[in-house]
């Protein structure tokens, strides 16, 4: 029976030589322990196995207890979504009862490789990336936290995800910047929000992909989030997984974590980094599994150091993009688990009540990572929202940041720069909106730039002496045939403007969040209410930049 190479019993296939089992043709994730455990039944088919045999032979040479073999057992069974093929004989062992046939090539498809692991360069950076599958949508797979490409795929079950996924679509897979198989950065300068945005446009751009799903997972989301209300036309749907809309607590915002949990994670960071650290949020249905710990600890490792996940975390923790749901116009689809011990499913709730038309989809489980766990269901709705969507390209809202330049006097001064501040817009990226005698207004696809423009500005002006006031605001506008924008964000930006000092810039605490852990520093100038049903604004002073990379006067 050994010199067989695949079985077939039920809807399975045993690939012996490719050591996978495959169900209608999708692999189904299990541990190594778990396939040799499998194989070693099978090949005894209808026989009754000691434990005492099954200990020996799955684990040689090692001393095991008994409960190793029952929890192996028990994840088998999951895995098969069966009882019944495999037998408890009380007492004494077990027997695999199902009929087993050789299993004909046909049933065998050809085993996937790990992708191939390319480079794009996103500003200074190089960016990794790979993509697997021929699928008619395009998926770009944005993972929380750190990550690496080529480890994902040394976890069967994190493999099985990925490869389903692929099933269904061409994905893309990339690792930040700061992590992974991509350029380390100073921990000082870990990627703000914006910056990752930008490394997605950047990868995309290298696979040839104009418009894709953006599936976010953990803190994945908020960026993706991000990227589907900046560029809707790039967006094709959004899928948020166990994730949030903000990570520390606030009065507003209950579920998030207090400081003082943010701070123990820190320290188990600090003294514990290099084992499997966070495991019992992320996984605890893995807690006990020693291959699944192993592959954990590597993973962690191969994807950043010590400094890196911490200055990581610290970043992470100044998320907060709850004002920028509503001005999301893709399809959504929101999941979360019941029982996410690592970020509660009130948060998942939150983000699907104020994303427009979201689907919320609350799934039982208690593991965060989608791949550990009932994977399947996930996958499922997945492939079910991606096969529904449609294909709009026209969208008349996008989310941009917008500068607005007060001109406190009308000079000739003022009348010979306003080409030269066309360009200097142009140089950080934006597109202006209008010049006149009056100022000036721009939008940018980011905040960051929008402040690096501001300063320069600001820093020519005081040489031109030129009286300008600078307003920056981050919110909805709406695109108009001519290219330009107008709408509230607009109205709001001028409106800072105008309560800057001169030679001064105020931002919008919208701004200031999607700015979280940037190096630029925000001074808090009180809180102004622009119309009654928007709420207080509070509002930011921008600190001196110390990077001004634009062309003179």
């Amino acid at each position: 029976m050994s010199s067989v190479q695949a079985w077939a019993f039920g809807p399975f296939v045993l690939d012996v030589a490719g050591r996978r089992l495959l169900r209608d043709g999708s692999e189904i994730p299990l541990t190594p322990k778990m396939f040799e455990t499998l194989c070693l039944l099978i090949h005894n088919q209808g026989r009754v196995l000691s434990r005492q045999q099954i200990l020996d032979a799955v684990w040689p040479d090692s001393i095991v207890e008994e409960n190793n073999l029952s929890q192996n057992i028990s994840q088998l069974r999951k895995a098969l979504s069966c009882e019944n093929y495999i037998v408890t004989v009380p007492k004494y062992g077990y027997r695999f009862s199902a009929n087993v046939i050789p299993a004909p090539v046909s049933l065998v498809p050809e085993k996937t490789n790990v992708p191939e692991t390319k480079y794009t360069r996103s500003g200074d950076i190089n960016i990794a990336w790979q993509t697997l599958g021929e699928g008619p949508i395009d998926i770009v797979f944005v993972m929380g936290w750190i990550s690496h490409v080529e480890y994902f795929w040394k976890e069967p079950s994190f493999a099985a995800f990925l490869r389903r996924l692929a099933s269904f679509s061409r994905l893309i897979l990339f690792d930040k910047r700061g992590t992974g198989l991509s350029d380390r950065v100073p921990a000082a300068h870990m990627p703000t929000l914006e910056q990752r945005m930008e490394d997605v446009r950047m990868v995309l751009r290298a696979a040839g992909s104009t418009r894709a799903v953006i599936v976010g997972v953990s803190e994945g989301g908020p960026m993706s989030a991000l990227f589907a209300a900046t560029y809707p036309e790039v967006a094709r749907g959004l899928v948020m997984i166990g994730s949030y809309a903000r990570r520390l607590r606030a009065p507003d915002y209950p579920w998030g974590v207090s400081e003082e949990e943010r701070e123990e994670f820190l320290t188990e960071i600090e003294t514990d980094w290099g084992g499997p650290v966070g495991l019992e949020e992320r996984a605890p249905s893995k807690i006990n599994d020693p291959q699944f710990r192993e592959w954990w600890a590597t993973y962690l490792r191969m994807s950043a150091s010590p400094g890196a996940a911490l200055s990581m975390t610290r970043m992470n923790a100044q998320i907060d993009v709850r004002h920028i749901l509503p001005t999301i116009r893709v399809p959504t689809l929101v999941i979360h688990r019941t029982s996410d011990p690592c970020l509660r499913v009130e948060e998942g709730r939150y983000l699907a009540s104020r994303i427009p038309g979201a689907k919320f989809v609350e799934l039982p489980g208690v593991d965060h990572l989608p791949f550990v766990g009932d994977q399947t269901a996930i996958l499922d709705e997945i492939q079910a929202f991606v096969s529904g969507l449609g294909n709009d390209t026209e969208f008349q809202r996008v989310l941009a940041t917008v500068l607005y330049i007060r001109n406190h006097r009308l000079t000739r001064d003022w009348v010979d720069a306003e080409q030269e501040i066309r360009s200097d817009i142009d140089w950080y990226g934006g597109h202006s909106v209008l010049v006149d005698p009056r100022g000036a207004a721009a939008a940018f696809d980011g905040p960051a730039r929008a402040i690096r423009c501001a300063a320069a500005l600001l820093h020519k002006a005081s040489q031109r002496r030129l009286r300008i006031s600078i307003g920056i605001h981050t919110g909805e506008c709406e695109k108009l045939r001519s290219g330009q924008v107008s709408g509230v964000a607009v109205d709001i930006t001028a409106r800072l403007a105008h309560l800057a000092p001169e030679g001064e810039s105020l931002v919008s605490s919208t701004v200031r969040d999607l700015l979280a852990g940037s190096s630029f520093n925000f001074e808090a100038r009180g809180q102004f209410t622009f119309r009654q049903e928007l709420g207080e604004w509070r509002l930011f002073q921008v600190g001196p930049e110390q990077a001004l990379a634009a062309p003179n006067y």
